[in-house]
């Protein structure tokens, strides 16, 4: 056991000095956005951040079980789920990307595109996000007849960002959400809500974000909370780590709007970016 306790410790230590050495990269610059090495997200949601051209960000997401399953869970890390993404530029203001959940087996893709730049305009940045979720789950009855359009969903956002002397940016993120299938006749195909969310840049490396989604219009099941996150970015080089806690489970737009539940408690989650 001491020396099990030793190893730890020595791995600790070899690792914080890993982090410290890494180069983070070029300053933040001056002006009126955080354009260098933020994340794309900010944690659930797009964020007013592209990749260059030719640029590819390769994504692992944790979203783990509920804080309050005690030590019996390890506080919810025995229960992990990951999303898994490869996003890429394909120019200045047009990314797209793919992805996949263990949560439901989802599939995801996006494009995200600029239509108005803050540093030209001097007023707001405008971007349009599209995105689609494919369903894997096997159907729930199979001896029926079943449609693969049912395992669709589709979102569509605005992303409203301006920033406040190079280190607070906030966001308004109106959309809307649509899914081919629904439980039963008491919901509707399509969900109308308001992402709000913002970053504050506490350091070169270290950045507070969060972010939420509110329900306007669209009677889903009765259950349904809003979904709530906040955490910690850290840029470390190519890398940046954001460490977070969340209620909601799902890591794609469809998921954390539609299966962010009351009573299934706070998640801790981590999320890995490199962009190369």
């Amino acid at each position: 056991m001491q020396r099990f306790k030793a190893f730890l410790l020595i791995s600790g230590f070899a690792s914080a000095s890993a982090l410290s050495g890494q180069d983070p990269g070029p300053a933040w610059e001056d002006g009126p956005e955080f354009r260098t090495r933020v994340a794309t997200r900010l944690i659930n949601t797009h964020a007013p951040v592209f990749l260059g051209k030719g640029e590819f960000d390769f994504r692992i997401l944790h979203r783990f079980g509920p804080l309050d399953g005690g030590s019996s869970s390890f506080f919810g890390l025995d229960q992990a789920r990951m999303r898994i993404s490869l996003d890429y530029g394909v120019n200045d203001r047009l990314m797209i990307g793919l992805g996949r959940s263990t949560f439901l087996k989802e599939y995801d893709g996006f494009l995200k595109y600029r239509l108005a730049d803050e540093k030209k305009n001097k007023a707001l940045s405008l971007d349009y996000a599209a995105g689609i979720y494919l369903s894997g789950l096997r159907w729930a009855d199979p001896t029926r007849k079943n449609f693969f359009s049912s395992r669709l969903a589709y979102a569509h956002q605005l992303l409203l960002s301006r920033s406040f002397a190079n280190r607070f940016q906030l966001q308004l993120t109106p959309g809307l959400l649509h899914r081919n299938l629904v439980a039963g006749p008491d919901e509707n195909n399509d969900l109308a809500y308001l992402g709000t969310g913002g970053r504050l840049r506490l350091s070169q490396r270290l950045t507070l974000v969060a972010d939420a989604q509110w329900k306007l219009a669209g009677n889903i099941r009765g259950d349904y909370t809003n979904p709530i996150t906040a955490g910690l970015d850290i840029r470390t080089g190519g890398h940046v780590f954001q460490l977070h806690v969340s209620n909601a489970p799902g890591m794609n737009e469809r998921a954390h709007l539609l299966d962010t539940r009351y009573g299934q408690g706070w998640r801790f989650g981590f999320n890995l970016s490199r962009v190369f």
